[in-house]
């Protein structure tokens, strides 16, 4: 398991400009925090300062889980954050009251990651719209949910290479 001290200088494909928004700044985090009702997890914002948003790096690409999912028997893909901002033609975290309400996910979800059939979120259904939000992963398709982790923190110190798993999908 990596620290996030360690994996952060790591953390993104900076080879690759799909997703990634303007340079983050304390207005847009601000404006963010206000458009969406919560208090953004620390850990993303030094994420997203460092690069706003995109493609993450292979060594950090998957979950791994305690059960299986509609992706696979062992984990779940992490390839990409949704920065703040509201560059055209790319989503951001700014969509998110637009994608829970259209995917029919859960009210309280700031999402960070998916395609429309899954997702990775924070979930500040437990903790409020202030506090430090689970990580968890919703099914579009069946309607399920499997938290990742207690909290974006642990869920990136959790994070590993898709590549150390089986390959094929459930």
């Amino acid at each position: 398991m990596a620290r996030f001290e360690d994996l952060q200088h790591s953390f993104w494909d900076t080879g690759i400009d799909h997703g990634v928004q303007p340079p983050l700044t304390d207005l847009a985090v601000s404006e963010a925090e206000q458009a969406l009702d919560v208090r953004l997890p620390g850990p993303l914002l030094d994420l997203l300062r460092m690069q706003n948003g995109g493609q993450i790096a292979g060594s950090w690409n998957a979950f791994p889980t305690t059960r299986p999912t509609s992706w696979s028997a062992d984990h779940v893909p992490f390839d990409g954050v949704m920065g703040l901002g509201r560059r055209e033609g790319t989503l951001s975290l700014f969509d998110s009251p637009y994608l829970v309400a259209e995917w029919g996910l859960p009210a309280g979800v700031v999402v960070l990651s998916g395609d429309g059939h899954y997702w990775i979120g924070l979930d500040y259904r437990t903790c409020g719209r202030y506090g430090e939000p689970s990580v968890a992963w919703f099914d579009a398709d069946d309607a399920s949910e499997l938290a990742l982790a207690p909290d974006f923190r642990s869920f990136l110190e959790g994070l590993t290479s898709a590549d150390e798993f089986e390959t094929g999908q459930v």
